[in-house]
């Protein structure tokens, strides 16, 4: 029971990553609320897991400056406090050539990714700098680290997420709030079912393919589980994550390497 007494805010939380990071929480002992812009979807993780009144659903969109902010304060409102703060909202957006991709595409990835992280970093700092504690978990990716082609917009942002996460570390350490950024490799989840053929015809090649590039690069040849990203996520949320902070964590099995 790492997190008994947090509460936990998740963006993204009905599926992949971010449930599985809100489940892990629930199961330390944590409170979580959860967002997401799919309320059917949102209704059929609160019946599968089933933890009462320790799980809450807030509906929102992760590109609406209202909507994020407003979930960090409805957060507040129900448990009474934010301990913890997962950005993990985000994603890939149009896959294009940078030569082709629109202005309307790049601010639209921006603003799903890095803008949702600032308005919610922004907003949780005002209660973690009252309390004297927090833990805010920024969901990047590996490229973050490095790219690949037609993934321009999406790699600039995880780069400038995790820009954000170095210099919000520095602002608040002293004040026992710990800012991180988590970099997973390549995760079977959901989204990556339904956009990664997509993805994969914008490289030159079919899904599988792409699934088989993406394990060789990695040292254990073969996609990291949300499972594996959530412990992490669980460590850096405890006490026992107090020591570490501003740093950009690989989940990808070896493929950064740094």
């Amino acid at each position: 029971m790492k997190l008994e007494g947090k509460v936990a805010a998740v963006t993204g939380g009905s599926a992949g990553i971010g449930r599985a990071i809100a489940e892990a929480y629930l199961e330390e002992g944590a409170s979580v609320a959860i967002m997401a812009r799919n309320a059917e979807k949102a209704a059929s993780v609160l019946a599968d897991i089933d933890a009462g009144d320790r799980l809450i659903f807030i509906q929102g969109d992760a590109m609406d400056q209202d909507a994020v902010e407003g979930f960090v304060d409805k957060t507040a409102e129900h448990f009474g406090r934010v301990d913890v703060l997962v950005n993990n909202a985000g994603g890939a957006g149009d896959l294009q050539p940078t030569i082709n991709l629109s202005d309307e595409a790049f601010d639209e990835c921006m603003k799903w990714n890095v803008y949702s992280t600032f308005w919610g970093t922004r907003r949780a700092l005002k209660y973690m700098t009252e309390n004297q504690w927090g833990r805010i978990i920024n969901i990047s990716s590996m490229e973050g680290k490095h790219g690949k082609p037609v993934l321009t917009a999406y790699t600039t942002a995880k780069h400038a997420i995790n820009g954000m996460t170095k210099s919000v570390a520095r602002e608040v350490g002293t004040q026992g709030i710990t800012v991180n950024a988590i970099c997973p490799g390549l995760v079977i989840t959901d989204i990556v079912r339904d956009n990664g053929p997509k993805t994969a015809e914008a490289m030159g090649m079919s899904f599988d393919e792409m699934v088989a590039l993406f394990s060789k690069e990695a040292a254990i040849e073969r996609p990291n589980t949300v499972e594996e990203v959530a412990a992490v996520a669980v460590l850096l949320a405890s006490d026992l994550g107090g020591g570490i902070t501003g740093a950009l964590l690989s989940v990808d099995g070896g493929t950064a390497q740094y």
